[in-house]
């Protein structure tokens, strides 16, 4: 029989699925301006100072972020190689 994979938690300070990914849809901003797209490479305006999102649990999270589950693969074992995993990720998904 097949063996669940472990949990995987999040490393605290990492963020690294909140900085590498370009995100298509509007992320409201903090400050009440209009919902902006990100693009790849550069922080979430909704990171706080402990590299943490402040929409996580809130409707308002972008549906990519939401689908986004921490795991071995994508985390690795440092958030330097989840940055690598994640922005190959971006660039192997980029449309032709």
């Amino acid at each position: 029989m097949p063996v669940a994979p472990a949990p995987f938690d999040c490393r605290p300070g990492c963020a690294a699925c909140c900085i590498a990914p370009s995100i298509s849809t509007p992320i409201p901003q903090p400050d009440g301006g209009l919902p902006q797209p990100k693009p790849a490479g550069q922080p979430c305006v909704q990171l706080d100072e402990q590299l943490r999102c402040r929409l996580f649990g809130l409707p308002q999270r972008p549906a990519v972020c939401t689908s986004l589950r921490p795991g071995f693969d994508m985390c690795g074992e440092s958030p330097l190689q989840a940055m690598r995993w994640l922005s190959q990720l971006e660039a192997s998904t980029l449309p032709a």
